[in-house]
C-alpha cells in the first residue's frame, strides 16, 4: 500500500464523516422544546449545581480497570496457541504480567486505588 493510497483512504474515511454528519442533519428530526436542554436525573428535578467535578481518582480506577481489561483481551489468544508458541510466548507473557504488575504496584504506592 502506497502513500498515495493512504492518502486516497483517509480522503474517503474523511467525506464519508461529514456526508453521515450531513445526512443526519437533513432527515433527523429536531425538537426546540426547552426541557431538552436540561440535565436528566430519572426524571427528578434537579437540586443544586449539576455540573459538579468528580474526584480525580474515579478516572485513575476506571483507567487501571481499562488496562487490565485489556490484559486479560491479549491472554485469551495467547492461551490458545501456547502449546504451538513453545517457551518463547511463555516468557513474553510473563514478562507482559510482570510489567502490568509493576504499573499497578506504582499506582498503589502512588495511591491512585484509595478513594480519598
Amino acid at each position: 500500500m502506497g502513500p498515495a493510497s493512504l492518502i486516497v483512504l483517509l480522503f474517503i474515511a474523511i467525506a464519508f464523516a461529514i456526508i453521515a454528519v450531513y445526512i443526519g442533519r437533513i432527515f433527523g428530526t429536531s425538537s426546540t422544546n426547552p426541557v431538552k436542554g436540561e440535565p436528566y436525573e430519572c426524571g427528578i428535578e434537579t437540586k443544586g449545581e449539576t455540573w459538579v467535578q468528580f474526584h480525580i481518582g474515579y478516572y485513575l480506577f476506571a483507567l487501571l480497570f481499562l488496562v487490565f481489561d485489556v490484559e486479560i483481551v491479549f491472554l485469551f489468544p495467547w492461551a490458545t496457541v501456547i502449546r504451538e508458541l513453545g517457551v518463547v510466548a511463555f516468557i513474553e507473557i510473563f514478562l507482559f504480567t510482570l510489567f502490568l504488575f509493576l504499573g499497578l504496584l506504582y499506582a498503589y504506592k502512588k495511591k491512585a486505588l484509595s478513594w480519598m
